[in-house]
């Protein structure tokens, strides 16, 4: 496997393991009264960078040939032919 094929293994995954930070995150800020403003900003920030790290992790995996079929990461990514007499 190389390291394209590799990435377009991996970059499904991070682009997953980046949303749930972004979500909980989101969650934790939402959680703060409003003493804790500040606090609760730097998280949504946290969030937004996130979001741009999405983006540029999707547009990566686009640029690499999108995310692996089933069919390819098991070896059987050909077609089969039948002929009907």
């Amino acid at each position: 496997m190389n390291v394209i094929e590799k990435l377009r293994v991996m970059l499904p995954h991070w682009i997953e393991h980046n949303r749930g930070h972004a979500e909980e995150f989101s969650q934790w800020a939402d959680q703060l009264g409003p003493t804790e403003g500040e606090l609760a900003g730097q998280l949504h920030r946290a969030v937004h960078s996130l979001e741009e790290a999405q983006c540029a992790l999707e547009e990566a995996l686009a640029l690499a040939g999108g995310a692996r079929s089933e069919k390819e990461a098991d070896g059987t990514d050909h077609e089969h032919h039948h002929h009907h007499h």
